[in-house]
């Protein structure tokens, strides 16, 4: 019997040395996501609390606010399923409310991966619940979820999304530029109706989000053709450029996390060098950005 306990011991001890890291759990994991998206900013009002909504966007169709999605039962999405999360996330149907405003970019987060979309879920129910109704724009056009409805028929094009998330770090960089940090959406321009100007792809504006202008990223002498990896990683994780000036306004905040939540800076170094590891291979675009 001594013998019997004495192998089973050693086995167990071997399997111990070689059986796989035990996954991290999803909320953990989801917070990591939730860094990389800004902390979901436009949700969370300057003053907070983290995810509560009333974070303002400015549009050229009006000023829109950030929904409520702590688990709040009543003005939240705490009694919503993971499911109507996800779609909330990455199809633009909010629950009952229909079709969401295009200044809500799911048409971005479309090409999110399924594990990730699901541990930024678990990490929004960690979320402490905040009882704050949600705030109608501020403007718009009339018929608004007619007018939300007629944009998704024309612009958005559901994709599949994979599994899992790219790790090649190009690859990488492209999911995050593309469909989690979505640095796409504020620099790359967008046409009268508001939708993306793909041939002008992380090329910049004069009038971005909040009228401010919008740099140029792609690897052009008119973008950050000069910039190396450092540079970019620095700006992402420190908010400093290369001139050891500061970034402001919309992108400080992406940084810094809006209203006391996460942001960039809280997000795996080695995330934001696929980035700059991408931006260096996306097509150069000559787009000279006034004052940038």
């Amino acid at each position: 019997m001594h013998a019997v306990m004495q192998t089973a011991l050693w086995v167990l001890a071997l399997w111990a040395l070689t059986a796989p890291a035990r996954a991290e759990p999803a909320a953990e994991r989801g917070r990591v996501i939730f860094a990389l998206a800004g902390g979901c900013g436009c949700h969370t009002a300057k003053e907070g609390p983290v995810g509560a909504g009333g974070g303002k966007i400015p549009t050229p169709f009006g000023t829109f606010f950030g929904s409520n999605i702590t688990p709040d039962p009543d003005t939240g999405v705490g009694l919503w399923s993971d499911d109507e999360i996800r779609a909330a996330i990455r199809t633009g149907i909010a629950g009952k409310k229909g079709a969401e405003s295009p200044a809500m970019p799911y048409y971005y987060y479309a090409g999110m991966a399924d594990d990730d979309v699901a541990d930024l879920i678990a990490y929004l129910r960690t979320l402490p619940p905040v009882r704050r109704p949600n705030q109608s724009p501020d403007g718009g056009v009339p018929l608004a979820r007619v007018g939300f409805r007629l944009w998704r028929m024309l612009f958005f094009r559901p994709q599949p999304a994979p599994a899992t998330a790219p790790t090649a770090p190009t690859e990488r960089g492209r999911y995050l530029v593309d469909h989690v940090a979505i640095c796409v959406d504020c620099h790359t321009p967008r046409s009268l109706l508001g939708a993306p100007d793909r041939s002008m792809y992380l090329a910049g504006l004069k009038h971005g989000p909040g009228g401010g202008a919008v740099p140029n990223i792609t690897p052009h002498a008119t973008g950050i053709a000069e910039w190396d990896a450092d540079d970019i990683v620095t700006v992402l994780t420190r908010g400093m450029l290369p001139n050891f000036d500061n970034v402001q306004g919309l992108m400080a905040d992406v940084v810094e996390g809006h209203g006391g939540g996460l942001g960039y800076k809280d997000a795996p170094e080695r995330d934001w060098r696929a980035v700059a590891a991408y931006l260096r291979t996306v097509p150069p675009i000559d787009n000279k950005v006034k004052g940038k």
